[in-house]
């Protein structure tokens, strides 16, 4: 009896690794994350158990703690459990909680990487997050809560990426002036990056609110640093 916690990619079936794909043809339970592409649930077994998880900012979902207890009632019953979360599951996936509660019942489990969109989703946009003159350091955050990050370290750094950004962006531009970045920094917002209906929209840090005001960018993935220039 197995957990196997599978990072789905960016997009469809075409961003699975072949290990995951393996994987999901012997799925008995599956437990999915809300952005997971339906052509990827379609590879599991017509009786596999599906049960949709799926958290979403503003939306009703399934708590940590229920998620939690399922996975633990499932790796009991079953020998192939899924834990289907997109990107890559190491990137803010939250799967040290998950993980810790199958530890203490000596459940096995095994991760099996995913493709994230932090990555993938620039260079499907034809921006590259490391150039030998304009970026030799990236780091990857999280937009959720920018109050609590470290905005003097962040602002020296060549290239931003931030998830879970498109609601707090306002704040992280504020944050940015206010410790020196000029207005002219560029920036690219990429939706949807590596689906059939991923957009781009690229500008500064002075113009891209305006830019996409009235837009919903979520889920989008934020590029700040020249690499992001036209």
């Amino acid at each position: 009896m197995t957990v196997y916690f599978i990072g789905a990619g960016i997009g469809g079936i075409e961003y699975l690794t072949m290990k995951a794909y393996q994987v999901l043809n012997q799925a008995q339970v599956i437990l999915y994350d809300a952005l997971v592409d339906n052509s990827i649930l379609e590879l599991v077994p017509d009786h596999c158990l599906k049960i949709n998880v799926g958290k979403r900012g503003g939306q009703i979902s399934t708590t940590q703690e229920n998620i939690n207890q399922l996975l633990i009632e499932y790796s009991q019953q079953y020998n192939y459990v899924i834990r289907l979360k997109s990107g890559d599951a190491g990137i803010f996936g939250r799967i040290n909680e998950e993980l810790h509660c199958l530890k203490l019942i000596n459940a096995n489990y095994e991760l099996i990487p995913g493709i994230s969109s932090a990555l993938a989703a620039p260079l499907l946009a034809d921006i590259m997050l490391t150039e030998k003159n304009n970026s030799r350091c990236v780091t990857i955050l999280t937009g959720h809560n920018p109050e609590s990050l470290d905005w003097e370290t962040l602002s020296r750094i060549d290239t931003l990426v931030i998830l879970m950004g498109s609601k707090t962006l306002p704040v992280i531009i504020q944050k940015l002036h206010n410790h020196g970045r000029s207005s002219s920094l560029p920036i690219a917002i990429i939706k949807n990056g590596g689906r059939i209906d991923q957009q781009t929209w690229k500008g500064t840090i002075e113009d891209i609110i305006p830019k996409t005001a009235h837009i919903s960018l979520s889920p989008c993935i934020i590029v700040i640093g020249k690499v992001a220039d036209d």
